[in-house]
């Protein structure tokens, strides 16, 4: 089926006219608002996958025609997610992972880099973005890893970053740094950053994560002072969840052996030795998810088609929208830059809080009384969250005390609202109608600390669907 540019960009998407048990016994249509964590499958991508199943077999060496064509199929998407994000075809490796975070850990271990040197990265940055690098560090007393700051709105402060990169310029191994925020939305200016470590002497990373369903990529050519050295990214998160990722960077930054290893990274091995494969075959160790390349790929052509600058502008206008009517509502505070104009200067995420309310207990009430699913905590970026709100470092090395104690109740966090292309403004004002209620304290279940830290209602019992005993039954 070939998908054109309708305006209903709700059609492309699987699922979006299910319903959902609320407490009061109704069956509402979903509103799905969690898409920084994960966004639903798009048709084309199912269509995709449904196309290769009746020719699925394991890739590379295999001479039956299965195995030809599955490796056809794995190979195109290895050079369709390259062209995607303006790669290098001859310079730049793709590999394929599970996802960005599998993808950074491979940089992390795999990147050449001088003991002495130091790898920055900054306070906005999702774990899988900090604490590989912090790893890299501790196994090999190299390179250090300093954080850049953030000023007080949640932005990046360019000073620090300036000041950082003067005073080790010449040991700059990496700048890794979050494309978009998970917790705020913001953008970096991705090509400004690449020329200021170039010019110290280092490289970029950029996750992408949460910036390929939303914004152009381009690489640019490797002699332009902007270029992005190494991308990486999930398809998860890109309306493909068949559970891949992909690191594309210079082949000549990897290290010559491999971080994973076995089977398909080697050109031969005796019982001495090993000589091992080229980029990017050394770096995809064991059997290929083949199925999760063919998907993403399949989500970047789709999104290719839609054209992510119309992405840009609807979901602008929905974070815009969804920003002001926030702030009319008593007791609730939008979290990140909220200046004018800031909705134009971020991907579709707005953290807000409720006072007097667990962020947990909002989200709950959210989920079981008004079908709406949002997300809540720290969105695994904790030292941003403690950054936004303010947080005093004696309380937080106390609750980091008590953690390895195994205690993690009163654990801070935001509530967040997050958008994909398919969402629209009837989505947001159910939503924030639901918010108003929870904010004016018209909450009709009783709720329970579970031992997860989220809320539950007393008495509800589950009446979803069995999906796996549907699917064998």
């Amino acid at each position: 089926m070939v998908y054109t540019r309708s305006p209903d960009l709700r059609s492309l998407v699987i699922g979006v006219d299910e319903c959902a048990p609320t407490l009061d016994g109704r069956h509402l249509p979903y509103v799905n608002l969690d898409n920084a964590a994960s966004t639903p499958a798009m048709r084309p991508v199912l269509d995709a996958v449904e196309r290769l199943l009746p020719f699925y077999s394991g890739v590379h060496r295999g001479t039956g025609y299965k195995a030809r064509l599955s490796t056809d199929a794995y190979e195109q998407a290895r050079s369709i997610v390259g062209r995607f994000v303006g790669a290098d075809a001859e310079r730049d490796a793709v590999v394929f992972t599970k996802n960005t975070t599998e993808a950074v850990n491979r940089l992390a271990r795999s990147l050449r880099a001088d003991d002495d040197a130091v790898v920055l990265t900054t306070l906005l940055e999702h774990h899988s973005n900090d604490l590989p690098w912090r790893a890299r560090a501790r196994a090999r007393g190299g390179p250090a890893t300093i954080h850049v700051g953030a000023r007080r709105d949640g932005t990046l402060d360019l000073d620090h970053l300036d000041r950082l990169l003067a005073e080790h310029a010449g040991r700059v191994a990496l700048l890794a740094v979050s494309g978009a925020s998970n917790v705020t939305g913001v953008v970096q200016p991705v090509h400004l950053l690449a020329r200021k470590v170039h010019a110290a002497g280092g490289r970029l990373l950029v996750d992408a994560a949460q910036l390929a369903a939303h914004r152009v990529i381009d690489m640019r050519p490797h002699h332009d002072p902007g270029h992005l050295d190494f991308v990486a990214l999930s398809a998860h998160k890109m309306y493909a969840p068949f559970g891949t990722g992909a690191l594309i960077g210079d082949r000549e930054a990897f290290a010559a052996e491999p971080d994973h290893q076995g089977g398909g990274t080697i050109r031969a091995v005796t019982v001495d030795d090993v000589s091992w494969d080229d980029l990017p075959q050394r770096e995809e160790a064991g059997s290929p998810n083949v199925l999760g390349a063919v998907a993403m790929a399949a989500a970047a052509l789709t999104l290719a088609e839609i054209g992510l600058d119309r992405i840009a502008d609807h979901e602008a206008r929905l974070t815009g929208y969804a920003m002001a009517r926030l702030a009319e509502v008593p007791g609730v505070a939008v979290h990140g830059p909220t200046q004018p104009g800031a909705a134009r200067a971020k991907v579709g995420v707005v953290p807000f809080s409720v006072e007097g309310i667990d962020h947990a207990l909002v989200a709950a009430v959210l989920g079981y009384e008004h079908a709406v699913g949002v997300r809540n905590g720290c969105f695994c970026a904790q030292p941003y969250i403690a950054h936004l709100l303010g947080a005093d470092p004696g309380d937080e090395s106390d609750r980091l005390e008590r953690t390895r104690r195994g205690d993690t109740s009163g654990m801070p966090g935001l509530v967040r609202i997050s958008f994909g292309c398919y969402n629209d403004l009837a989505d947001v004002d159910r939503a924030l109608e639901a918010v108003g209620r929870v904010a004016a304290g018209d909450i009709a279940g009783v709720y329970r600390l579970a031992d997860d830290g989220t809320f539950r209602p007393r008495g509800y019992v589950e009446r979803g669907r069995s999906i796996l005993s549907e699917a064998v039954t």
